[in-house]
């Protein structure tokens, strides 16, 4: 099985920590060049250390906060001007949680824009690239609520709806250049964005954030929450050329929880 990608450069979208470091440490072992992209420089710093250089690889960062598109599109212009990037893993945190009643007008405008409008931003920019070099790998990691809404996730569920419709008809368009477009929907994984979960719905019950874990662990049949590595995992196989015939897909990493096909 091919799975090497050197020679390649993958840019990783929200990589300062959680499931974006974990996908750029294993697109790093399989020998991609890593730009790592988030909003935090010192956690960027602290990190790119980390990455392998097995394959004489020289990583390196950008800065820009998703919640503006034009700064993710400025920084992102200039990462094209040195070159193409064939493998764009989209990948950022998603909103906080609630019924989706509650939700404010700019709840959900901020998070389509973060996340379904910084998608087809950064598409428009590397594509061309990638049809030029003959490769190209669009991964998003979005979520599990793709397949059944995820209760008190309001704005995230419709968000992800969108992100997963929008990767389909991509999917589509790019597929007659081998341009591969796929979706990783991670279940309940052991990040700061699970924790804040947690809390968050604990005090909305007043109850311990220890209850609404235990509530959650109860529905995944492996009874444990997901690794982010085990994540990373799927991205960087669908990132390899043994992929090359994958397009289209949303699949899950989850356990075995989401109840539907």
């Amino acid at each position: 099985m091919d799975l090497s990608l050197k020679g390649r450069t993958a840019l990783v979208c929200g990589s300062s920590q959680g499931i974006g470091l974990a996908t750029a440490t294993e697109l790093a072992l399989l020998g991609a060049t890593c730009i790592l992209f988030a909003r935090n420089e010192d956690s960027l710093k602290s990190v790119l250390p980390t990455l392998s250089t097995s394959n004489g690889q020289q990583h390196s960062y950008a800065i820009a906060d998703f919640s503006d598109v034009a700064q993710v599109t400025a920084a992102a212009e200039k990462i094209a001007a040195r070159g193409p990037v064939h493998i764009l893993i989209n990948n950022t945190g998603g909103p906080a949680g609630g019924p989706i009643l509650e939700a404010t007008a700019t709840a959900f405008t901020a998070a389509f824009s973060q996340h379904l409008l910084c998608n087809q931003a950064l598409a428009q920019i590397f594509v061309p690239g990638m049809i030029s070099a003959g490769f190209g790998r669009i991964i998003n990691i979005i979520s599990t609520s793709v397949k059944a809404p995820i209760k008190n996730l309001g704005v995230s569920n419709t968000t992800r709806w969108a992100v997963a419709a929008w990767s389909k008809t991509l999917a589509t368009e790019l597929a007659p250049h081998g341009i591969t477009v796929n979706n990783v929907l991670p279940g309940s994984t052991s990040t700061a964005r699970l924790e804040g979960l947690f809390k968050s719905s604990a005090a909305a019950r007043n109850v311990s954030p220890e209850v609404i874990e235990a509530e959650w662990l109860k529905e995944i049949p492996m009874q444990r929450f997901g690794e982010a590595r085990e994540i990373a995992a799927l991205a960087a196989f669908l990132a390899s050329p043994a992929a090359a015939y994958i397009t289209g897909t949303s699949t899950a990493v989850d356990g075995g929880k989401t109840p539907v096909m």
